[in-house]
């Protein structure tokens, strides 16, 4: 394997981490001359070989929604595709320490240290939920600690591929992800959202203070049960010189209910942010790579490295579709799209669509029709904050047309629901999918499979609210109801039943 060449460009030389889905390696890139790291995944490993196609096309999509993510705290991602039997992708080789080697190279861990830990950590998940993007498998293996004490949030996207609607449980019926770090919706295969990364947060900080994981196990069952059903150990009470404010908000991160915790990123760090040092000179340390340093030093240049020249970007690009023939640009769209090149794509629509609304009116189907290929191509970007008001306007003129009972009106309905539920808002998508299922059971006698979703994201939206007597109940119905529309043996009545197995597991 050392000295295999990927996509003939990406030289392997040492295995750094090695897990059930896969491998990652240190390489050379030969075409610019320089150390990266390469992850190398097997589908068939995860998904079984019926599935293994459609990971690999959902890999390439999460590839492109983690590349528009731009923040320092993240790695970046240099290429992305497949080799052989293997998915791999390249990323920027980060120089340090990961956060597990670094916890046990300092033990006790300075309160101070997991603080800052926990806000640039914060800073990343804030940027990364705004997309929205839910990491899914945060844990200490997974950040890494530079020598000028600032943290790289590794494996963006990966988790995501590897936990999706029809692949939550691996074939053998077991959670995909780390137990330890795992929130209880997640552990149920609910539905996550960016309180599900705020849990694992939480857990990491617990680990950071203690020394130690909240709930542990000598099995993957035994952990996740605690993780449902046992209270965390306050940590004042493993270490008193913990500030009570923090103490407070680690036990916050960590409630069962995601409606418990914190809203958000920004919230947290709001409450770090008054235990963080104040700017200044750098103080004694009390070990090398100091995850405080950005705080009291913000931006300032390593000690033995010179501070980089200022980049000179020069003149702005003039906006693609800026003075073209509507009909030009319109031919342009789809050949982006033909091309699998999504983002231009959505950014040549965003174009578009003023300077028709312009020519043809509001009304028009010109318009429509681009608004239409709009919305599909911001929800196939993985853009769902842009894509919901574009659903919901689409939605309402269909329904103004047609009646609120339109087929077309209740598709885009649907879709903003889906929108909902990517960005987190639980209820309010929940409440949605409540409401549209009786009109998509009315089609159920020619297209079962609309109808079906639903019931199953009720399911794992129930899950994810703590519901789970009403998610088991839900799902009971559909398996009985998917068995006898699809057969026993189609994948999506199986995964209904491990989900269902899985429930009854946990809760014993």
């Amino acid at each position: 394997m050392i000295g295999r060449l990927i996509a003939g460009r990406y030289e392997l030389s040492t295995v750094i981490g090695q897990g059930g889905m896969g491998q990652v390696w240190t390489a050379y890139d030969r075409r610019l001359d320089r150390r990266v790291a390469v992850k190398l995944l097997r589908p068939d490993r995860v998904a079984g070989g019926e599935d293994a196609s459609e990971l690999r096309q959902r890999f390439d999509r999460e590839c492109r929604v983690t590349a528009q993510v731009d923040h320092p705290g993240l790695v970046t991602v240099h290429d992305a595709g497949s080799d052989g039997d293997e998915l791999y992708l390249v990323m920027q080789y980060v120089e340090g320490a990961d956060l597990g080697d670094h916890l046990a190279e300092h033990d006790p861990y300075p309160w101070p240290w997991a603080v800052a830990v926990a806000a640039q950590l914060c800073a990343v998940l804030s940027a990364v939920h705004a997309v929205p993007i839910v990491h899914r498998d945060l844990k200490p293996r997974n950040v890494m600690v530079r020598p000028d004490g600032t943290l790289t949030v590794l494996d963006l996207g990966v988790a995501s591929v590897m936990d999706t609607d029809t692949t939550r449980l691996t074939h053998t019926g077991s959670p995909i992800g780390s137990p330890a770090y795992m929130a209880p919706e997640q552990a149920m295969g609910g539905a996550v959202g960016p309180r599900t990364d705020l849990y694992a947060l939480g857990v990491l900080l617990h680990e950071l203070l203690s020394g130690q994981v909240p709930f542990a196990g000598a099995t993957a069952l035994g952990v996740l049960h605690r993780h449902l059903y046992e209270a965390p150990v306050p940590l004042r009470q493993l270490r008193a010189e913990v500030p009570e404010p923090l103490e407070s908000l680690v036990l916050r991160l960590l409630a069962k209910d995601p409606q418990h915790r914190p809203a958000g990123a920004q919230d947290v760090y709001r409450e770090l942010a008054s235990l963080l040092p104040a700017p200044g000179p750098a103080q004694p340390a009390p070990g090398p790579m100091d995850p405080t340093r950005p705080f009291l030093r913000p931006h300032a240049p390593w000690p033995d490295r010179p501070a980089p020249p200022p980049a000179n970007p020069g003149p702005a690009p003039a906006p693609a579709a800026a003075g073209a023939d509507l009909a030009t640009a319109v031919d342009e769209v789809k050949r982006l799209l033909d091309a699998g090149r999504i983002t231009q794509a959505v950014d040549m629509l965003g174009g578009i669509i003023p300077a028709a609304a312009e020519r043809h009116g509001e009304g028009s189907p010109v318009l429509r029709t681009l608004r239409k290929q709009y919305a599909a191509t911001l929800m196939e970007d993985g853009q769902y904050r842009r894509a919901l008001p574009e659903l919901r306007r689409l939605s309402e003129q269909f329904a103004g047309q047609y009646g609120g009972a339109d087929r077309q009106a209740l598709q885009f309905r649907y879709e903003a629901a889906q929108c909902l539920e990517q960005l987190g808002d639980t209820r309010a998508a929940l409440t949605e999918y409540r409401v549209l299922l009786p009109y998509f059971e009315q089609y159920a006698a020619t297209d079962p499979g609309v109808p079906l979703g639903i019931r199953r994201r009720i399911g794992q939206l129930l899950l994810s609210v703590g519901d789970r007597a009403g998610a088991r109940e839900v799902l009971t119905r559909l398996l009985y109801d998917a068995e006898r529309v699809h057969g026993p043996h189609h994948p999506f009545p199986a995964e209904v039943r491990r989900t269902l197995a899985w429930l009854v597991q946990v809760q014993g």
